[in-house]
C-alpha cells in the first residue's frame, strides 16, 4: 500500500471526520444515557442532533449539515456543553467548542519521503513557542533551512497537544488530538512536517499518555473509567490501562498515537514518562502502541522513542525476545555524571553519581550505568542489564528541556562551566556511538535560559508557583524561604519571554565560535565512516582528568582524546595496538581558533598553541603532517600536551 493510500485508509474511531455525506462523530460515554451533538454553539440558534449508542459505551451519527470548520460540543445527559475529548482542533481554548477539521484538504508533496532511520538520528529538541520570536509552527518552519544546514536529521518537538492557557510546556495537555491554537492552526503542523520532509529531516512528536493536565481535561466527564482506581502516580491517579473499563481507555490512546502519524505525518513519537503508565495487562499499552503503528505503516521509518528512568532494557528490545519492540529510551546516566563531572551538581538524584571519568567510561560502554546497583536517592535497586542492546538504541544528551528547566534559574551548562570544558564535552557527546540530542540553542551556547512556564487561572497559578519553589526546598541552596523568593515565578508572562532564543547573538562573539564548533563536529558524524552506529568502539579512562575513545576498524578509525584538567601530556604511542602504524593526523580540535570566543583567540593559531600543545610531527588542523616516529620514546613520539580542557579528534594514518 502506498503512502498516499495509507493515509486515504486511515479512518479513526473517535472524533469528528468529515468525508462527501457530511461528517460522522462518535464519542465514548458508556455511563451516559443521552449524547447530543450542539452543532455551532455559539450560534444564537445552534443545531441539536442526538447520536445513537452503539453499545460499547460510544454515540455516533452522521449528519449532512456539518462541515469542516464548524465548531460544535456535546450535552451528556443533558449537562454540558463540553468540547470532544477526541477535538481535532480547540480554537477558543480547551474549554470551548471543538471545529471540525478535514486532514485530507492539506495538499502533501512528500509522498516518496521515507523518513530518517534510527542509525542516522542526530535528535533537536525543540519547544515551538520559545524556538522563535513568533512562537509559531510558522516560525519554526522558517528555521528548518538552517537546522538542516547545522546538520541534524530528527526534529523533535516537544508536546504540541492544547494546554489551557497561552503559554505552556505541553506536558498539560489535554486536548490531545487537537495541535495547541497558540501555535497555529492545524495546516500550519501540517506545512511545519512537509517542509521538514522536503529538507531530509524526520520528525519527532513528543506525546504524553501518562496523565491529563489539570485544567481542561473532561475526559473523566465523559467516561469515569479513564483514571484508575488501583494504581497513583506522582501526578495523581494513573491512567486506567488494565482495569474496568480499560479496554477503551488503551484505545483512546493508541488511536492518539496513530492519528499524528497519519494525519500530520509525523515520523514518530518520543512517549514521556513511560514509568508512568502503570499497566499489568499482558502486553503493555507501549508494546501495543508499537505494533500497531509499524503495522498501520509499513512503507516508512517510523521512529518509537521512549523517556523512562528505570533502565529497563525491555523497552528496546524485540517483541520476539520478550521486549516492546521501541527503537530507543532516554538514558540520562551519561548526563548526570557530566553534570557531576563539570558543574559539581550534587542535590537530588545526582548524589547517585561521582562524575568520574573511570564512571562515564563504563557507562558509554554499557549504555546506562545503573543495571541493578543499589540507588541511593530512590533507595532501592535500579536498572537492568542491556548487554546485547545496540549502543545507538540509547538517546544521550549534555543538557535537555528537563535538564535545563527544572533547575531553579533554568540555566544551560554553557552559562555554569568554563568555554572550554562545554567544547569538549560537546566533541564527546557527538563521537559518542550512542544516538545524540541536542536541545534548541546549545549549538550556539545560547545565553537565554529555559524556565518552568505556565499560564493557568489564578487559583491553579498560585498553587503552581508554590508548588514549583517548594520543590527547591530540599536543595541546600534554597532552604531559606526568602531565597526561594527569587526562584521566577512560572505564572509571569516574562518568565516565558524570557526563555526565548535570541537568534541574533549566533553572529556574535563567543556564540559564533560554537556554533562553527557544532557544524564540524555534525559534519565529521554524518560523514566518517567510524562514527556510525555498529563501529567498533572502546573508550577508556587514561587518568582522572583524560579519556580517550576509540571508534571504527580496519582503514577507517578516529581516536578522541578528551581532558577535563589541565596540564597533562598524553602519549599517542599507547594506541599502537588500534593504529598499527602508530601515525596519527589531527582531524580537529576543540581549541582551534575558529571555535574560540573572540577574548580568548587573540592572533590566529594562538588559542590552539595556548591552549594544546601538539608534539611529534602532529600539527592542528585536518591538513597537519601525520609524520611521526612512534618509536622514538615518549619525550619525541606524537603527544598532546593539555593546557586546558580540551578534546582532540585523530585519525590513525
Amino acid at each position: 500500500m502506498s503512502r498516499a493510500d495509507t493515509a486515504t485508509a486511515w479512518r479513526p474511531h473517535l472524533g469528528a471526520w468529515p468525508d462527501a455525506g457530511g461528517t460522522s462523530f462518535r464519542v465514548w460515554a458508556p455511563e451516559r444515557k443521552h449524547v447530543e451533538l450542539l452543532l455551532n454553539p455559539d450560534h444564537p440558534s445552534p443545531r441539536r442532533h442526538s447520536l445513537t449508542p452503539e453499545g460499547d459505551g460510544t454515540f455516533a451519527g452522521t449528519f449532512a449539515d456539518a462541515a469542516a470548520g464548524a465548531t460544535y460540543s456535546y450535552l451528556l445527559d443533558g449537562e454540558g456543553p463540553f468540547p470532544d475529548p477526541a477535538a481535532r482542533f480547540q480554537p477558543q481554548g480547551v474549554h470551548g467548542p471543538s471545529a471540525i477539521v478535514d486532514p485530507h484538504a492539506y495538499q502533501w508533496s512528500d509522498q516518496t519521503w521515507r523518513g530518517v532511520p534510527l542509525r542516522d538520528a542526530i535528535i533537536y529538541e525543540l519547544h515551538v513557542g520559545t524556538f522563535t520570536s513568533a512562537g509559531t509552527f510558522a516560525g519554526v518552519a522558517e528555521r528548518l533551512p538552517y537546522l538542516a544546514e547545522l546538520g541534524v536529521t530528527v526534529v523533535e518537538l516537544m508536546p504540541v497537544a492544547d494546554f489551557p492557557g497561552s503559554r505552556n510546556w505541553g506536558y498539560d495537555g489535554v486536548s490531545l488530538f487537537a495541535p495547541s491554537r497558540a501555535y497555529g492552526v492545524p495546516d500550519d503542523l501540517r506545512r511545519l512536517v512537509d517542509r521538514a520532509h522536503g529538507l531530509g529531516l524526520a520528525v519527532l512528536l513528543d506525546v504524553v499518555y501518562n496523565h491529563f493536565g489539570p485544567d481542561g481535561a473532561y475526559h473523566s466527564t465523559f467516561s469515569p473509567f479513564y483514571l484508575s482506581a488501583h494504581h497513583q502516580t506522582p501526578w495523581g491517579a494513573a491512567v486506567n490501562l488494565d482495569g474496568d473499563g480499560a479496554t477503551l481507555v488503551r484505545a483512546f490512546f493508541i488511536e492518539n498515537a496513530l492519528h499524528w502519524l497519519h494525519e500530520y505525518h509525523v515520523d514518530g513519537l518520543r512517549l514521556d514518562a513511560t514509568h508512568g503508565l502503570i499497566d499489568d495487562s499482558p502486553r503493555h499499552l507501549v508494546a501495543e502502541i508499537a505494533a500497531r503503528a509499524r503495522a498501520s505503516i509499513p512503507d516508512r521509518t517510523v521512529l518509537l522513542i521512549a523517556e523512562d528512568d528505570r533502565n529497563l532494557a525491555t523497552i528496546v528490545r524485540p517483541p520476539e525476545d520478550g521486549g516492546w519492540g521501541l527503537d530507543a529510551v532516554w538514558a540520562d546516566d551519561l548526563h548526570h555524571h557530566l553534570r557531576r563531572l563539570s558543574a559539581g551538581d550534587r542535590d537530588g538524584y545526582y548524589e547517585d553519581y561521582s562524575g568520574s571519568l573511570a564512571d562515564i567510561a563504563t557507562t558509554i560502554r554499557q549504555g546506562w550505568f545503573y543495571r541493578g546497583q543499589s540507588s541511593a536517592y530512590q533507595g532501592k535497586p535500579r536498572g537492568t542489564d542491556p548487554a546485547g542492546v545496540p549502543l545507538e538504541r540509547m538517546v544521550v544528551c549534555l543538557q535537555n528541556h528537563d535538564q535545563i528547566g527544572n533547575r531553579p534559574f533554568g540555566e544551560r551548562l554553557n552559562r555554569q562551566i568554563e568555554p572550554a570544558l562545554f567544547r569538549a564535552l560537546s566533541a564527546l557527546l557527538l563521537c559518542l556511538p550512542e544516538t545524540p540530542l541536542l536541545f534548541m540553542g546549545q549549538e550556539w551556547a545560547a545565553s537565554t535560559p529555559f524556565l518552568f512556564f505556565t499560564d493557568h487561572h489564578a487559583e491553579l497559578g498560585r498553587l503552581v508557583t508554590e508548588g514549583r519553589r517548594a520543590e527547591f526546598s530540599r536543595f541546600a541552596a534554597f532552604a531559606d524561604p526568602v531565597t526561594r523568593t527569587r526562584i521566577p515565578d512560572p505564572q509571569a508572562s516574562s518568565t516565558f519571554e524570557d526563555s526565548r532564543l535570541v537568534w541574533d547573538e549566533q553572529t556574535k562573539a563567543p556564540h559564533a565560535g560554537v556554533l562553527e564548533l557544532y557544524r564540524a563536529l555534525l559534519r565529521l558524524r554524518r560523514t566518517e565512516t567510524a562514527l556510525q552506529p555498529g563501529e567498533r568502539c572502546e573508550v577508556v579512562e587514561i587518568d582522572a582528568t583524560c579519556l580517550a575513545l576509540t571508534r571504527g576498524s580496519g582503514p577507517d578509525i578516529l581516536l578522541l582524546v578528551l581532558c577535563v584538567g589541565t596540564a597533562r601530556r598524553v602519549d599517542l604511542h599507547q594506541w599502537r595496538s588500534v593504529a598499527p602504524t602508530g601515525r596519527w593526523k589531527v582531524v580537529l580540535t576543540t581549541e582551534e581558533s575558529r571555535f574560540q570566543e573572540a577574548q580568548e583567540s587573540g592572533e590566529p593559531g594562538a588559542a590552539l598553541e595556548s591552549a594544546i600543545e601538539l608534539t611529534g610531527g602532529l600539527a592542528g588542523g585536518p591538513d597537519g603532517d601525520p609524520d611521526s616516529d612512534p618509536d622514538s620514546g615518549s619525550e619525541k613520539g606524537p603527544a598532546v600536551t593539555f593546557h586546558r580542557p580540551a578534546a582532540v579528534i585523530l585519525r590513525a594514518v
